[in-house]
């Protein structure tokens, strides 16, 4: 097994880049959006039919 040391840890664990971030709130408000398009705009279950 190999040691590693607490900075490479860090590094594994991770943690919020901007980039991640960017993603995390973009997703965040798309998933709001479809829940206020859902109340807004109601459809059936099976779209067309």
């Amino acid at each position: 097994m190999e040691n590693i040391t607490k900075d490479e840890l860090k590094k594994i664990k991770g943690g919020f880049s901007a980039v991640g971030l960017a993603i995390a709130s973009s997703a965040l408000i798309a998933f709001i959006a479809g829940i206020i398009d859902g109340f807004v705009n109601p459809e059936p279950c099976g779209g067309d039919k």
